[in-house]
Parts: structure tokens; sequence; C-alpha cells
């Protein structure tokens, strides 16, 4: 072999080894860009981003999630028209061919049907270019928003209900204030009953808000609004039924009456007397009431009641506002042997069980 062949064999080699150096920086390139794109992968499909492309057609190119109750391979290689055959479909392809025509993107809120329902996605749509500029498909990036349009909603929801019921508090904080004064004989005894009426008004609302305004248990809200008494452990109050829950409104108008019933029991009957004695009981009323509740207060061994011709505060909360707020049935007898108190609590104002 001459010299000059040796030479081009020499640079043949070199050439060679160039080569398979610049394939193996190629092919270390192309497994690192493959690994990366693997992680993207994996994190959209494990979140709630679904990013896929169409062509021209809307015909999908590649998706990273399944979409709209469909797999992957099912999505693949059909169009919109196949997938998406409802009216919200439709406006979403006039969006998308829109996009197609004048290379602006788009980003909107689309309600689409699938096989959970109707699902809200928050999508953006970008026009696909090839090298040369030219518009070849679409890129699309949607996020299923369903559950935080349903959150907003309830949100909203929520706000309105609250400001209703802060409505009805002002307005019964504020009969109350009225009432009071118009009883009390003092400034001192406004401001002692009418901070007592509060608290007994507050802790009705601790239960309702405990069971996230559902109801409150009838036995909860009993030694709720006679804890004081029940904590002095004299064993003056018995209290008995079965389990029972009231709506709100039950729940706020019975607590003030029973705060009357023990306030008076505490000055004037049986809880003023050291052997006095307190029943509190109630059960299902069945018959022409429907399924109500009857509840009966009943007093013995205290001072011999006498008869009062004015009626206070008390009186007016617990024989004529049960009657006007819950069309509750209240008799209220000055027995002389201990004051009787039954209020029939309607059908209507009982929380079906859960």
């Amino acid at each position: 072999m001459s010299g000059a062949e040796n030479i081009k064999l020499a640079e043949l080699q070199k050439e060679h080894q160039r080569l398979e150096a610049q394939v193996d920086a190629q092919a270390w390139e192309l497994n690192l860009l493959r690994a990366r794109f693997s992680r993207y992968e994996i994190a959209l499909r494990g979140s709630q981003v679904t990013i896929y492309t169409q062509d021209r057609d809307l015909r999908y190119t590649s998706i990273t999630n399944p979409m709209l109750g469909r797999t992957i391979e099912d999505i693949l290689g059909r169009s919109d028209d196949e997938i998406m055959p409802t009216e919200g479909g439709a406006s979403l392809i006039a969006l998308k061919r829109n996009v197609l025509a004048t290379g602006e993107p788009n980003n909107t809120e689309v309600a689409l049907e699938d096989t959970q329902g109707v699902r809200c996605h928050d999508l953006h749509i970008e026009p696909l270019r090839n090298e040369g500029g030219e518009i070849v498909g679409l890129t699309c990036a949607s996020i299923d928003v369903t559950e935080r349009k349903q959150g907003e909603a309830h949100l909203r929801l929520l706000l309105r209900e609250l400001t209703h019921r802060s409505k009805n508090l002002l307005a019964i904080i504020q009969a109350m204030a009225r009432q009071t004064a118009r009883h009390a004989g003092s400034i001192d005894g406004f401001l002692k009953q009418f901070s007592a009426r509060l608290q007994a008004l507050a802790a009705s609302h601790d239960l309702l808000v405990r069971e996230s305004w559902h109801g409150a248990s009838l036995s909860e809200l009993i030694r709720s609004q006679l804890a004081n008494y029940i904590e002095r452990g004299a064993g003056q109050i018995a209290v008995e039924g079965p389990e029972v829950a009231l709506k709100p409104e039950a729940a706020q108008n019975l607590g003030l009456a029973l705060h009357e019933l023990a306030v008076n029991a505490a000055k004037f009957g049986a809880l003023s007397a050291p052997h006095g004695r307190v029943s509190i009981t109630w059960g299902r009323r069945e018959g022409d009431a429907g399924n109500a509740v009857e509840l009966n207060w009943r007093e013995q061994l205290g001072p011999k009641v006498k008869v009062r011709r004015k009626k206070g505060f008390g009186s007016m909360v617990i024989e004529r506002n049960l009657v006007r707020a819950l069309d509750a049935e209240v008799q209220l007898e000055f027995d002389p042997g201990g004051l009787r108190c039954q209020i029939v609590i309607p059908e209507t104002q009982v929380v079906a069980a859960r």
C-alpha cells in the first residue's frame, strides 16, 4: 500500500471515529431527552392537567391523560366530532376551528359530558406551527375544574345562607333586647337578664355549629341550657327521653324557652328550694299531630306556686313565641304543687334520622 493510500485510510478511520463519537453523543442526548420527557409525562399523568395535540382535521395525534371517560388508546386517531357529539362539543369545535383560522390562542371554560356526567374544563388552545411557521394543528392544555366550580357554588350558597341567618339572628336579638328592656326594672337588671339570654342563644348556636347547622340534639339542648343548675351536683334535675334532633329554628326558640323556665325555677320555683326537683321528659307523640315530639317540664317540692296576673318576658317566650315561630302547642300550668309546662313540637320541626 502506497503512502498516499495509507494517509487516505488514516483520514477515513479518523472520520469514522468522529462520526461514531457524534452518534454516541446524539444517542446520549436522545436518551436524556427521553428521560426528561418521561418525567414530564409522569408528572402530567399525576396532575389534573391534560396536554394533547391535534391536526388540522382535529384528530388527536398525542395526549398525556385519559379524558372524557375514554382511554388514551380510544382517543388517539379520533376527531372531536367522534368524541364529543354534544352541544358543548360543537361549541368547542367552533372555537378550535377559529384558532386554526386566525392563529390566535384562546382561553375558555367549557362544560363537556362524559361517563361521570357534565364536567367543567379550563382549556387553553394554541396553534401548532411547523418550522416554516405554517399552522399544522393545535396544542391544547385542559384542566378539569369541576370540583373547584362546585366548591365556588357551595361557598356562594353558604354566604347567602350566612347572610340570611345573620339577619334572623339580629332580629331575634333586637326583639329580645326590646322585650327585656320593657320588663326590666333597672339598667343593671336589664344588663344581667339580657346577658343571660344572649348566653342561652349562644349555647344553642354552639350546638348547631357543631352539627354544621343540620340540627341540634334535644337532649344536648336541654343539658346546655340547664348546665349551671346540673353542675351543682344536687341531683335536682332529671332529664330523660329518646334521641331526637330539632331543626335550627326550633332549637333556637326552644333553647330560649328552656332558659326562661330554668331562670323562673331558680328564682321562684323548685330550683329555689334545696329539696326541689325538676323533671324534663319527652317522647314521640303519634296520632293526629303526626310523629310530633311532646316535651314535659314538671316541678315538685318547691315553694307553693302562685298564678301571676302580669306576664313577663319569660311567659311571652314560652307561650307566644313557640306557638308563633314553630306552630307548637304550649300549655303552661301554675299548679300549686309545682309549675308544669307541656310543649308539643310538630313533626315539621324535627330532623329526620341521618
